[in-house]
């Protein structure tokens, strides 16, 4: 079966593209991580939900994917901007622990998310204070090359060094204004310029400081992600995740000192997942709107009818969300399980089916789907689609098992090989002797004690479908 090709819009080219990997047979893929100093919130999490699904994906059409999801547990200030506390020691003053505690408590609670997600953890978790020495080295031939100079609080990419700067997303023709994305500082050379390491506060002692060459501090956010990429994925890879909101900054700088580094194109293909809207607001602490997966749960929903609900809208679109909708998706999820509770039960010699041929077909089908652009909601219309059709049950069950694998929505959870109790499979034999006689009245009184054993009757031609009531 001739797999068909993949199409990726990748944000740097600003077109969909024909995937090809470095590696003829593996893929590597770095997502942007979580910055470990709070619970990640529905929005964060829609990233790795979709960065998930694009390794699905993949593997299912026949890749290996070497993944990376970094946690950045050092550098990243309150500004984003090379300025204020460090988010993580801020976070220990406020809960009076230690950074280090801080950073370990909130990296478990993240990949407790993703386990209640169904996400699949990648090959690593790199830390960023396990790679000062990397950042380090790194910053070291920056200096060599001539892209660094220092002022008072720390050592800076000049990035008007950089001929390529803000080609992502065309920074540049965006007039950046100091204080929004960056901060204005009179000691810097451009606007753009960026922290590599910072030196620590004189008379302040940090929780998470190193020596360097330069002197004591703690490395700038965007060199973690550039030294943890290369160590375990290569000079260049293949694809890099994250949220639109790294675009013009996090992702730029991460470009320009890779490339400094290493002469070579850094990153092959960048795709970008949009923002997740509450009641129709961007989330933010200051609307207290924020909400994480605790808050789903609180409602009394499982986690992975989030992750359905979030894959009913294409990731480079803005999604609103609203527990009205939650509970519509809730709704469908059960609805789709429902198929997998069931089965057929023939009242005549049914001819014996390949399906072995029908499930190639339907995987035909559903690359065909989700290799353009990872079209989750397409995808999810076909599959009820199918349900909705006159298709065998078998069909329909199949259909649902292969479009998981894509998706990962867990929906063979708690289901697995279903099969119908004998008392219930006896008490059906008995209607349908009396549905032949036409004595619809006893027929009917064992259709009830049957519901009232938490299973419903659907006649068909030829047979019945038995579903399990949720």
């Amino acid at each position: 079966m001739s797999m068909p090709k993949i199409y990726l819009f990748n944000t740097l080219t600003k077109k969909k593209e024909v995937f090809k990997p470095l590696r003829n047979k593996t893929v590597a893929m770095y997502n942007c991580g979580p910055t470990v100093y709070d619970k990640a919130h529905l929005g964060n999490l829609r990233a790795y939900i979709m960065a998930d699904v694009l390794r699905r994906m993949l593997e299912y059409n026949g890749f290996k994917v070497k993944q990376i999801i970094n946690i950045t547990d050092v550098g990243h200030l309150v500004s984003d901007a090379d300025t204020g506390e460090d988010k993580i020691e801020k976070k220990a003053k406020e809960e009076k622990k230690t950074a280090w505690q801080i950073a370990r408590k909130y990296e478990t609670l993240f990949k407790e998310d993703l386990k209640k997600l169904n996400i699949q953890f990648p090959f690593k978790f790199p830390r960023a204070t396990s790679h000062i020495k990397e950042m380090i080295k790194m910053i070291k031939i920056l200096e060599k090359r001539g892209y660094t100079y220092k002022i008072s609080d720390g050592i800076y990419f000049d990035t008007s060094k950089f001929k390529n700067y803000g080609i992502l997303g065309n920074l540049k023709s965006k007039k950046l204004i100091a204080g929004k994305r960056v901060e204005f500082n009179p000691e810097k050379k451009n606007i753009y310029d960026f922290a590599l390491w910072k030196f620590s506060p004189s008379g302040v002692k940090r929780q998470m400081e190193w020596q360097s060459p330069w002197g004591k501090g703690f490395p700038g956010w965007h060199i973690e992600c550039s030294a943890m990429a290369m160590k375990y994925l290569g000079k260049t890879i293949d694809i890099h995740t994250g949220g639109i909101d790294h675009i013009d900054i996090h992702h730029n700088n991460e470009i320009a000192q890779s490339e400094a580094v290493t002469g070579k194109k850094f990153v092959n293909y960048w795709i970008h997942f949009n923002f997740l809207l509450v009641d129709n607001q961007k989330m933010s602490k200051s609307l207290g709107n924020i909400l994480t997966l605790d808050d789903i749960e609180r409602n009394k929903f499982n986690p992975l009818v989030y992750k359905y609900l979030i894959l009913t809208a294409h990731y480079s679109s803005e999604f609103n969300f609203t527990f009205k909708s939650l509970d519509s998706a809730d709704k469908a999820y059960k609805n789709i399980q429902q198929y997998l509770l069931s089965e057929e039960i023939s009242f005549k010699i049914k001819k014996e089916t390949n399906y072995q041929k029908i499930k190639n077909k339907i995987k035909l089908e559903i690359l065909k789907i989700i290799n353009n652009d990872l079209d989750t909601p397409k995808l999810i219309s076909a599959l009820w689609d199918v349900l909705r059709s006159d298709r065998a049950l078998k069909y329909k069950k199949i259909f649902i098992q292969e479009v998981d694998k894509v998706l990962g929505l867990n929906l063979l959870k708690n289901v697995g090989n279903f099969k119908i109790p004998f008392e219930i499979k006896k008490m059906i034999m008995k209607r349908e002797s009396f549905r032949k006689k036409n004595n619809w009245k006893e027929a009917d009184k064992i259709r009830d004690f049957i519901l009232s054993k938490s299973f419903k009757i659907d006649d068909i031609e030829g047979g019945v479908i038995v579903k399990k009531i949720l």
